[in-house]
């Protein structure tokens, strides 16, 4: 499972209006017929129109200013693993997002009139998409670059060759070229993988639109907090504030297991992730004393997905952990190789 939340931006300013990014969401339905595309929904609707969202979202933006955000976007991409233990992707997601946004709200340390948040007290809209093209920021895309760069640099020598500016040997070239092509470490159906290839398999996932104002367009309520969880007097009054993303995390993995009957990995736990970024030699400490099976399972993870990084980690401490990981991962290929999970 990953997730993230960000605040929407166009360049260095906050969207002033959601239309630009509900409009996006909306291109998975070009070109389908009604019944087969997929809607906008949220607690209580579903087939909700892009016009609504816009209207619902832009018109509860009360008192705040062009520097602030004014809405969200939470965006939940279940693994492979995960998907497969869905029966039906579009409303087995749909039920999950309707879980996931009641331990969002709880994940608030805020009160409306003396009590705390609930799922009503929200205005939110979900899309489910099914399908996802590689970024520039997957693994596979930077550890394939290198050879990206020399067929790039190839076929412009071989341009030149052919447009008189240069001399050489094109067909020698060509070859070079198909040679780099097949040694590309990542690969997709017998081709390398670049930038805007749609990814094989189930690719579904969910795109959340959250107002930054709460359902009556009168409080703040606000992800990205840098808060946890504290109380400052305001007017007199000790107001609590904060939202603990941790604990929203850790609660959607919990629901996911939950709702599925999932059974998760140690490897795409939440806290494997922040004990890697924090103490990588504890992270694979604990890889290293799984049981064969689970052990097997969380490398085969590993190599499909690359390391659980996130973005923020220093580069000096990713440099640290790969060199610790591909010593251990050496040292755990036997425990994979016979164990019964297939690599």
């Amino acid at each position: 499972m990953y997730i993230t939340i960000t605040a929407q931006k166009r360049g260095g300013n906050y969207s002033q209006s959601s239309a630009d990014f509900v409009g996006y969401l909306e291109k998975e339905n070009e070109g389908l017929e009604q019944r087969d595309m997929e809607h906008f929904f949220n607690q209580f609707g579903d087939e909700i129109s892009a016009e609504e969202v816009v209207k619902e979202i832009d018109g509860n933006t009360a008192k705040l200013k062009k520097k602030e955000p004014k809405f969200y976007s939470i965006t939940v991409s279940p693994s492979k693993y995960e998907l497969r233990k869905l029966q039906n992707n579009s409303q087995d997601l749909k039920t999950y997002t309707r879980e996931l946004m009641k331990d969002y709200v709880a994940s608030f340390n805020r009160e409306i009139n003396g009590r705390p948040i609930s799922i009503d007290d929200i205005k939110y809209y979900a899309k489910i998409e099914h399908q996802r093209t590689f970024k520039g920021t997957d693994f596979q895309i930077k550890e394939n670059q290198p050879y990206a760069s020399k067929i790039l640099q190839l076929k412009t020598d071989i341009r030149n060759i052919q447009e008189g500016r240069a001399e050489g040997n094109i067909k020698k070239m060509e070859k070079e070229i198909a040679k780099l092509e097949r040694q590309a470490p990542h690969q997709q159906n017998g081709k390398r993988i670049v930038q805007g290839m749609p990814k094989d398999g189930n690719q579904s996932h969910i795109h959340i639109i959250v107002s930054r104002k709460d359902a009556s367009n009168s409080i703040s309520l606000s992800p990205g907090s840098k808060h946890k969880a504290s109380e400052v007097e305001m007017h007199g009054k000790k107001v609590k504030r904060g939202f603990d993303r941790d604990t929203f995390f850790a609660k959607a993995e919990k629901t996911f297991d939950k709702t599925f009957g999932y059974k998760r990995n140690f490897a795409e736990t939440y806290k494997a992730r922040k004990d890697f970024l924090k103490n990588p030699n504890l992270y694979f400490a604990a890889l290293m004393k799984l049981p064969a099976n689970e052990k097997a399972l969380a490398f085969k993870m590993i190599s499909k997905s690359g390391l659980p990084i996130v973005p923020s980690i220093p580069v000096t401490q990713t440099q640290i952990a790969l060199r610790v990981f591909k010593r251990l991962r050496r040292g755990a290929e036997v425990a994979i190789n016979s164990s019964s999970i297939g690599i």
